[in-house]
C-alpha cells in the first residue's frame, strides 16, 4: 500500500520529554527443563495404552509466540513417535495466515516451527469436516487432516482471552474449537460476538474433544517474565472443564501488567499476531471496544502509539485499531487481505481493531504529536510510558512525572536516564 504524506501541518519537531529505563520485578521460578517436563506430563496422562504401532496422530500447533512452543513440540513429538505413534502438525489458528493453507505454514515457520525443528512433517489444510453441532444448532468444524487421523494431540498455552471474561479463555479448549475449525469454525464462534466466545466456544471444544478423537491436551502457563512455568498434560475431559479453568486462574496471577494505573501517552514500539490475538493485548493497555461489553478499569490512556508491525505477523496488522497514532513505516507493512480477512472472521468483536490509525510520517512526529494532544496543558506533565510490546514488560522506559509512582512503588527499580532510539 502506498500512502504518501505530504501536509508539512503533520510534522511535529518538537523535543521529547527526557525518559528513564525503570525495571518490573517479579518472583518467578521458571522451569528448568522444560522438555523434559513435557515427556514426563505425556507419560502421567497414560497415552501410551491408547496408541498403537503406526497410529498417526495430528499435534496441533497455533499462530502465537510462545516462548517455549517448539521445544515443547518437538518433546512431544519425540514422545508419540516413541510409543510407536507416526505424528504430524496440522496448523491450528482459524483464519490466520490468510486464511490460506500456505499462509498458515508460512506463519508456523515463522514462529520456528518447520519439520526440521520439530521432527515431523506439517501437513496444512484449509478443509473442515462437520463434526456435529451444539445444543442450540450452531455446527462444529474440525480441520479435515486432523479429523482423518487416529488421534488429535492439543497443545496451547493458557491465558486471559483479549475479549471476553470467563472460567475458559484462550487455551486448550480455544485451539479445539477455533484454531482447529479453521476459518469456518472461527467465523462461527466470533458470528454472534463475545457471546460466542463465553457461552458457545467450550461446548463447540467438547464435540470437538469427543468427536475429533482428542487424546488430550498440552497446556503451557507462562510466568510474568513470558518464561514457561508450568506445562501440564490434561485428560480429554479436562479440555474446556474444571482442569482447564484452574491452569487459566493461575495463569492470570502470573500475567504481566503496566505498573500504573493512568499513564497519558503508552508507546509501542511493535504489533502483532505473534504477541497476541488482537496484536497487543487488551488486558494490558486497558481497551475493550467491544459495544456492549463493560470498559476495563484499568489501566486508562489516553493516547496510545503503536511504532511498528513485527515480522513474524506477515503484515496482519488487526489490533492497531486499538491505537491512536500510527507511522508510515508501519502503514507500509500493512497487508490489508490478511488483515480484513482476520478482523471480519472475528465478526464484532474484530470489526472495532482493524483501522488505521490517524498515520504520521515518523516515529518522532507520533510520539510527539501524542504528547501535544494527550490532555495535557504543560507538556512536561506528560506521564509518558514505552514498552518494546505487550508480551515484554519487564523493562519500561517512563518520563520524570512518573518517577515518583516508580520510587514508591516496592517492585520497580530505576535505572537512570535513557535515550529515544528506532524513531525514524
Amino acid at each position: 500500500m502506498q500512502i504518501t504524506i505530504n501536509s508539512a501541518d503533520l510534522k511535529n519537531d518538537s523535543p521529547l520529554p527526557q525518559i528513564y529505563r525503570v525495571r518490573q520485578r517479579w518472583a518467578t521460578a521458571p522451569l528448568a527443563d522444560v522438555p523434559g517436563a513435557t515427556r514426563a506430563q505425556l507419560d502421567a496422562l497414560g497415552l501410551r495404552a491408547r496408541l498403537g504401532p503406526g497410529m498417526r496422530v495430528a499435534v496441533t500447533a497455533g499462530s502465537r509466540g510462545i516462548r517455549d512452543i517448539v521445544p515443547v513440540t518437538r518433546a512431544a513429538v519425540a514422545w508419540l513417535r516413541d510409543a510407536g505413534a507416526e505424528p504430524f502438525i496440522v496448523p491450528a489458528m482459524g483464519s490466520h495466515g490468510g486464511a490460506t493453507a500456505a499462509g498458515q505454514a508460512a506463519m508456523l515457520a515463522s514462529l520456528g516451527i518447520t519439520e526440521a525443528s520439530v521432527g515431523c512433517p506439517i501437513h496444512s489444510s484449509m478443509e473442515v469436516v462437520q463434526v456435529g453441532s451444539i445444543a442450540d444448532g450452531t455446527p462444529v468444524f474440525m480441520d479435515r487432516l486432523a479429523y482423518e487421523a487416529d488421534g488429535v494431540l492439543a497443545i496451547n498455552r493458557v491465558k486471559t482471552h483479549t475479549s471476553f471474561d470467563g472460567p475458559i479463555e484462550s487455551g486448550l479448549a480455544k485451539i479445539c474449537a477455533v484454531g482447529l475449525g479453521k476459518r469456518q469454525g472461527a467465523e462461527t464462534v466470533h458470528r454472534t460476538a463475545v457471546y460466542g466466545l463465553r457461552h458457545q466456544m467450550v461446548p463447540m471444544a467438547r464435540v470437538v474433544v469427543e468427536r475429533g478423537k482428542v487424546l488430550g491436551g498440552i497446556a503451557i502457563i507462562e510466568d510474568a517474565r513470558e518464561h514457561t512455568a508450568e506445562v501440564v498434560a490434561l485428560p480429554p475431559d479436562q479440555i474446556g472443564g474444571e482442569g482447564e479453568a484452574r491452569l487459566l486462574a493461575r495463569s492470570k496471577v502470573a500475567m504481566a501488567r503496566l505498573p500504573f494505573d493512568r499513564i497519558d501517552v503508552l508507546v509501542v514500539d511493535e504489533l502483532g499476531k505473534n504477541i497476541s490475538g488482537t496484536g497487543m493485548d487488551t488486558n494490558v493497555i486497558g481497551r475493550l471496544p467491544i459495544p456492549g461489553e463493560p470498559p476495563l478499569p484499568s489501566p486508562v490512556i489516553n493516547v496510545i502509539v503503536v511504532l511498528d508491525l513485527t515480522a513474524e505477523t506477515h503484515g496482519n496488522a488487526n489490533g492497531m485499531g486499538l491505537a491512536d497514532i500510527t507511522t508510515m513505516r508501519l502503514a507500509g507493512k500493512v497487508d490489508f487481505h490478511a488483515t480484513y480477512i482476520n478482523v471480519l472472521t472475528a465478526g464484532l468483536v474484530g470489526l472495532c481493531k482493524g483501522g488505521l490509525p490517524v498515520t504520521l510520517p515518523t516515529g518522532h512526529d507520533a510520539v510527539a504529536t501524542a504528547v501535544k494532544v494527550c490532555g495535557q496543558a504543560d507538556p512536561a506533565n506528560a506521564r509518558l510510558v514505552r514498552i518494546r510490546n505487550t508480551l515484554l514488560l519487564e523493562e519500561l522506559l517512563v518520563s520524570a512525572p512518573l518517577l515518583p509512582e516508580v520510587e514508591a512503588h516496592p517492585d520497580l527499580d530505576l535505572l537512570g536516564p535513557a535515550e529515544w532510539e528506532g524513531l525514524d
